[in-house]
């Protein structure tokens, strides 16, 4: 999912879905969503590293860490980390693939939740996460845990919820028919802006400073099984009722077989956010 302004999107999701719903979104996309959501470029946490100042022996806390699949990433250069993740499934996830890190904890709790540690963490990591946190709370608790020049560090991989316009022209029809929500096409540039502005926002609510922000351009390719199942994880299709989701999916793969389309090419976009606590 793509954040939009933290304002408009979290508090439209929010009043929709109760606290429950949110925490239970991914349940049934855990296993798809570990298997198959592309990992942080390395490029990007390297940088991360060097922009939060990190010494070597730095206290990180993680917001929404899923599956753990930034928190590898982190722990593989021997940080201390306590991972929050309010799914339980996804938390199982996350168990299970830092079992080699004995300095990771996975916490099963929101961060809304979570008992505030004042003045602990050398940096606070939220990977595609921190949109779901209500503003109000998300900086004002994230810059009281952080210790003094303490970072916000937030990662975020867009995914395209449609395959490359070319593609999507053969499949128009399928969307018009079971996923009419989905039918229009949303062009890359509006995830962009998106990311821009939720940086910015970090900024414009006052606690944090010294926004540096880089991306990364890359791309690759999946089967068609991989690309449905990446699908699969993406809150736009996570909300069509399971019986459209499988009709669009079925929709989908008959058309791609027919046009003898094999693979779809997705173009990813990855961003770093870093802000310095005031």
């Amino acid at each position: 999912m793509t954040p939009k302004q933290p304002n408009d999107w979290y508090s439209t999701f929010a009043s929709v879905y109760t606290a429950e719903q949110r925490k239970n979104w991914y349940s049934t996309a855990a296993d798809a969503y570990n298997q198959v959501r592309p990992r942080y470029p390395q490029q990007l946490i390297n940088r991360a590293v060097e922009l939060a100042k990190l010494p070597d022996k730095a206290v990180i806390l993680e917001v929404g860490c899923g599956p753990g699949i930034a928190t590898v990433a982190f722990a593989d250069r021997g940080f201390s980390m306590i991972c929050l993740e309010p799914n339980q499934e996804m938390c199982q996830l996350a168990q299970q693939n830092c079992t080699q890190y004995p300095n990771v904890k996975i916490v099963n709790t929101s961060f809304e939740e979570w008992q505030l540690e004042t003045k602990k963490f050398n940096a606070i990591v939220a990977a595609t996460s921190f949109h779901w946190i209500s503003p109000e709370i998300g900086y004002s608790k994230a810059a009281t845990a952080l210790k003094d020049n303490g970072s916000l560090i937030l990662l975020w991989n867009a995914i395209p919820i449609h395959p490359p316009y070319n593609i999507y022209q053969m499949l128009q029809e399928v969307y018009q028919t079971y996923a009419p929500s989905l039918a229009e096409y949303e062009a890359r540039s509006t995830q962009e802006e998106n990311l821009s502005r939720f940086g910015q926002a970090v900024i414009d609510y006052g606690l944090f400073k010294g926004l540096a922000s880089e991306q990364l351009r890359w791309k690759a390719t999946h089967s068609i099984d991989d690309y449905l199942t990446l699908l699969s994880t993406l809150s736009p299709y996570i909300r069509l009722e399971q019986h459209k989701r499988e009709a669009l999916f079925a929709g989908l793969r008959e058309v791609l077989a027919r046009h003898c389309i094999t693979s779809i090419p997705v173009s990813y976009f990855s961003v770093l956010q870093v802000a310095q606590r005031i």
